[in-house]
């Protein structure tokens, strides 16, 4: 493993986390390959499970989507260990996303259970886990409900925070990293989508490919972006680009984004790599508590784990593939 990977996932672990944060650095430690530490996460997440379901909690959260980006996880440790706790966690945690969350008419699930609001943070916390256990319609509803709520035609982005009892924005600003959960959300529906699910899936394509390159028109000369996309008074930040960069490696590799977009991830990544400090920690994200300045936050630690991982494993598919076919060309003919 790389010294400097090695040492933001070290970072990332030493960071305080709240319900999401758990959950997203346990997908990260999950799909870079360290199973093991993907696996006491969801323990600790399901240790802190409340009453109704909700799991990571930490005081009094008012989170509503946020404890259920943890579920990847969780369900991947009951496959592990086939633990009983485990799967009554899982289960508890499947019921409240279902059933228990506060919903609108339509069933689309708020982000708080206190307001009656949507945020553009849900299209990643909430549609990969009803995906991954097995809810494919009931994903797809959520994200539909989220983009028709958020989406702005006229420049292809999406707002942060709608109010739907009052039908009006909260924040209508195109926050970058609100921007970025939806296209790593769309990202990891798309991979768990089965094959009778081809239509719903070329849809999904054509969101996460028309949010990318509408994202990348404010690409910054230096590779990043600012903290709102279009807003370019708003402080230069690194999270966001770690995040499209994560998708465009992942959508690249598995076939369903062109591989033009890849410049643009690669400027990102050689920008990002000037933000890791000597600690591994990842500078200049979107940063906590209050995600309104640069600073560092678990997601960002996150962000760049996933980041690394999605362009070791395209760089390894390019540098197989190159050797096979220099292998078939290789071969003696015959005759």
């Amino acid at each position: 493993m790389d010294d400097r990977l090695e040492q933001v996932m070290r970072a990332a672990l030493a960071m305080q986390r709240h319900n999401w944060e758990q959950g997203v650095v346990a997908q990260a430690f999950l799909e870079a390959g360290d199973e093991r530490t993907g696996l006491l996460m969801a323990v600790e997440a399901a240790n802190r499970q409340t009453e109704d379901g909700r799991c990571a909690q930490l005081g009094a959260s008012k989170a509503a989507t946020d404890p259920c980006a943890v579920g990847e996880a969780l369900i991947r440790a009951c496959e592990m260990t086939d633990d009983p706790a485990l799967q009554n966690a899982r289960d508890r945690l499947l019921d409240w996303a279902l059933n228990r969350a506060p919903r609108n008419s339509e069933g689309i699930v708020y982000h708080l259970t206190d307001a009656r609001e949507f945020w553009v943070d849900s299209m990643y916390m909430l549609p990969p886990f009803l995906a991954r256990a097995g809810y494919y319609d009931e994903a797809l509803k959520q994200i539909d409900g989220y983009w028709r709520a958020l989406y702005h035609a006229d420049n292809g982005l999406l707002s942060h925070r709608w109010d739907d009892g009052t039908g009006r924005f909260v924040r209508s600003a195109c926050w970058g990293v609100g921007n970025g959960w939806a296209a790593a959300g769309l990202a990891r529906v798309i991979a768990l989508l089965p094959g009778e699910y081809a239509a719903p899936r070329s849809a999904l394509i054509a969101r996460a490919d028309a949010l990318l390159r509408a994202a990348l028109r404010h690409q910054r000369p230096d590779g990043l972006f600012h903290d709102v996309l279009d807003d370019p008074d708003s402080f230069r930040e690194v999270n966001a680009g770690q995040m499209f960069a994560y998708t465009i490696y992942r959508g690249v590799r598995e076939g369903w984004l062109d591989a033009s977009l890849l410049s643009a991830a690669e400027r990102v990544h050689e920008a990002v790599l000037h933000h890791v400090d000597q600690y591994g920690c990842v500078r200049d994200v979107c940063g906590a508590p209050s995600f309104d300045a640069p600073g560092v936050a678990p997601e960002g630690q996150a962000f760049f784990i996933l980041m690394e991982t999605a362009r070791g494993r395209l760089t390894s598919a390019a540098r197989s593939s190159s050797d096979n076919n220099a292998n078939a060309h290789s071969q003696p003919s015959r005759g």
